[in-house]
């Protein structure tokens, strides 16, 4: 059994995400200790234990711990079993969050699986579905790696309620992830979504991040959803460059004005242009387990966040790889992933 302090690097839900995903895929037992110690509301949250109950329906494991509250897990796995299943956080936890839980487990099973998950899908603390599927999702495909994801209901922080399917289709022949270049620029979109508020708040929005990336001629896109599915508001640049998609993501919250909303947005992708490096923050986040549950790879990104740190820790805990990230002299950092 392997021994995991919840307080490693930002002890917080990464550490029980991760390890969950990795016990699957190298049928290693775990026991993790102060859950989310570093969290203002300490242990499993109805997110974290959704996660808990969504890894134990995949592999079929004993799990002692998994309650609301608890700071304590012991999970035990016992194979990977594809199926379909359908689950409700109950809340405005992460949808896409319990995605990253099973979705590389469930790409070495011998059959495809689907989940259905209620919750939210918008939410400040994780990446939004969009991110997913257009940053993160296309470099998987390029790889050899097929995940299809609907949002099929929007779901904003914080009632929840929304919904999204994602299918998983086994990987065969996963080729290395190299993405050290940003290539030509191809087109930038903006996208404000606004549900249960005023119209005009998308088009506020957007105009403060046009106006400041007029140069690059961005397309732009209003999205009003029925009003049962807010309130709620959240906008997004998408930078389209030749080897990979960025997605940049600013939420409304009350008492904020919509200008402020583009202000911030258009900060975020001012900081990527500025940059040479592909990969942001958050898609260095995200990609990491990917490179070390399958096939390897290297990415030079802008910044590398305690996520991905924290990401790193936990996953020598299981692997024998060797992970190596070096700051460079324009301050971007590669991580280079030796299987």
């Amino acid at each position: 059994m392997i021994n995991i302090d919840g307080t490693i690097g930002e002890g917080g839900g990464q550490v029980l995400r991760t390890s969950l995903a990795l016990s699957i895929i190298t049928g290693k037992s775990i026991r993790i200790d102060n859950i989310r110690a570093g969290r203002k509301n300490p242990g499993l949250l109805r997110q974290h234990l959704t996660c808990v109950k969504a890894a134990e329906a995949i592999s079929n494991a004993d799990v002692s711990g998994d309650k609301l509250g608890s700071r304590t897990l012991e999970f035990a796995p016992s194979g990977i079993f594809p199926g379909d299943h359908t689950f409700d956080i109950e809340s405005a936890g992460s949808t896409t969050l319990v995605l990253q839980t099973v979705y590389a487990p469930l790409l070495v099973a011998s059959e495809p699986s689907t989940f259905v998950i209620k919750g939210g899908t918008h939410n400040p603390l994780a990446p939004p579905v969009d991110f997913l599927q257009e940053a993160f999702l296309p470099i998987l495909a390029k790889s050899g790696i097929e995940i299809e994801l609907q949002l099929r209901r929007y779901g904003f922080y914080p009632r929840g309620g929304g919904e999204i399917l994602a299918r998983f289709i086994p990987a065969k022949d996963v080729k290395p992830i190299v993405l050290t270049e940003r290539g030509k620029f191809v087109g930038m979109k903006i996208v404000s979504v606004v549900a249960g508020l005023g119209g005009s708040i998308a088009k506020r929005e957007t105009d403060i991040v046009e106006s400041k990336f007029a140069h690059l001629k961005p397309k732009i896109q209003w999205i009003e959803c029925d009003r049962s599915e807010g309130p709620g508001n959240v906008m997004f640049a998408i930078v389209r460059s030749e080897n990979v998609t960025e997605v940049f993501t600013a939420f409304g919250e009350k008492g904020k004005r919509a200008e402020q909303v583009g202000k911030d947005c258009a900060r975020d992708v001012q900081n990527y242009l500025k940059s040479a490096a592909p990969v942001g923050e958050y898609l260095a986040d995200q990609l990491l387990l990917s490179l070390a549950a399958f096939s390897g790879g290297i990415f030079r990104a802008t910044s590398l966040s305690s996520h991905t740190r924290t990401n790193i820790e936990v996953i020598k805990m299981f692997l024998d790889i060797n992970i190596e990230t070096i700051k460079n002299e324009d301050d971007t950092f590669t991580v280079n992933v030796n299987k």
